[in-house]
This record gives C-alpha cells, structure tokens and sequence, in this order.
C-alpha cells in the first residue's frame, strides 16, 4: 500500500488536505473510491480511515478528505455551497489524477448527504454511492425527510443502517429505498448513528468495522 497525503485545490481561498491510498501495483484497481467524513468528525476519524485502510488492501484506490471548516479546526459545518464545491474540486482531483474506469463516492452521515444531492442534481456523476449512515432526518423531527433528491440517482446506492439510528428511522427508510432502482441495505443490529452497539451486544467496535468493510467489498465487486 502506498500511503500520500495530498493537498486539494478548491478556490482562491481554500485547500484542503487529503490521504491517498494506492493498492500495490499487483493489485491495480479499475475502480476508485472517495470517503468524506461526517459533521462532528474529520478525514482520519477511525471509521473512514478504517475503511480507507481496508478497501485499498482489497485493491481499491481510496481519498479521504476534510472539508474546509475541519482544515481550519472549527467545529461548525460549512454551509451548503462550500460543501458541494469542495466534494465537486475532490471529485475532479481524484478522477484527474487516477483516472479511474469507475468513480464510488462515500460518505459517512454529512458527507453521503451532500454528495446524493449532488449527484440528484448532476453535479458530478459517479458510478456508485455509499452511505455509511445516510441522515434522513434532523433527530427527533421524522416528518423532515430529505428523501427528495433520492428519486432522481439512477446510479446504484448501497445503506448502511443502524437499528437505534436516531437520524434515519428504517420504519420510514425502507419504503423509500423499495421505490428507488438498484438499492441495497445493510442493517447494522443494534447500531446507533455511529454504527455504536450497547455493551451488551458483546461486539467490539473493530468487528462491526469489519463487517462494513466486509459488506462494502462485496458490494463493489458486483459493479
């Protein structure tokens, strides 16, 4: 594995740091995948670098990035315009500089949101999406739902769900995902938001890790 981190250009004002992980070149992949991170957390939080981690050594090309706000150290979120500009200048890095056959973009919370809006609106066209728990709706107000944009992806889309996700009820996911095409859902038992189980599950953090890998892989090579 070849580790780099690399600096990503997104306006006058803005650069933003990335990790690019490259497979060994036995291993070269066809397909590249993007990871961003969600809004509490940055590019090196342990799941997405995890994942990143571990899809590489499955063969895969990975970028993890920060958004500008997480570059500057600041807790609160860019707003909407900033955020979609930094996905699309990432998104055209990476398709830039690897020219992979097949682009996945990944997110964790946040990060998956912005980019599924992006990609109902065609800003960019990626070839797959993850979402590593997709926020349908703020805590606590279920009657918000941003399921709107969904209905325009044509591109396959694999969920990650946990069953205690206080930000995306499956009582009101599932029905949405049957009417959208080429879908697929992982359900986290127990999971929280964060894919956390209570100590009584008597599963560690690094297993539930795994799994999502596991299942991620799985996933890709049926592109």
């Amino acid at each position: 594995m070849i580790v780099e981190k690399v600096k990503i250009i997104i306006n006058d004002a803005e650069i933003v740091s990335g990790v690019l992980s490259s497979p060994e070149p036995s291993k070269d992949s066809q397909t590249g995948i993007i990871l961003a991170h969600g809004a509490g957390a940055d590019m090196n939080t342990p799941l997405i670098a995890f994942l990143a981690n571990g899809l590489c050594e499955a063969g895969y090309v990975t970028l993890r990035f920060n958004f500008p706000y997480k570059e500057k150290g600041r807790k609160a979120p860019d707003h909407q315009g900033k955020l979609v500009e930094t996905w699309e200048k990432v998104f055209e890095y990476f398709k830039a500089s690897i020219k992979p056959l097949k682009t996945v973009v990944a997110g964790k919370s946040m990060g998956g949101r912005v980019v599924s809006q992006m990609t109902g609106d065609k800003i960019i066209e990626p070839d797959g999406l993850i979402f590593f728990g997709y926020p349908l709706h703020p805590p606590g107000k279920k009657e918000k739902l941003r399921d709107a944009h969904l209905y325009s992806i044509q591109n396959r889309m694999l969920f990650f769900s946990g069953t205690r996700d206080s930000l995306c009820d499956l009582n009101l996911l599932r029905p949405i995902l049957k009417k959208l095409k080429t879908v697929d859902l992982e359900i986290i038992k127990g999971g929280d938001h964060s894919f956390k189980l209570l100590k009584s599950a008597k599963v560690t953090e690094g297993e539930v890790f795994e799994y999502v890998l596991r299942k991620t892989i799985d996933w890709l090579q049926s592109l």
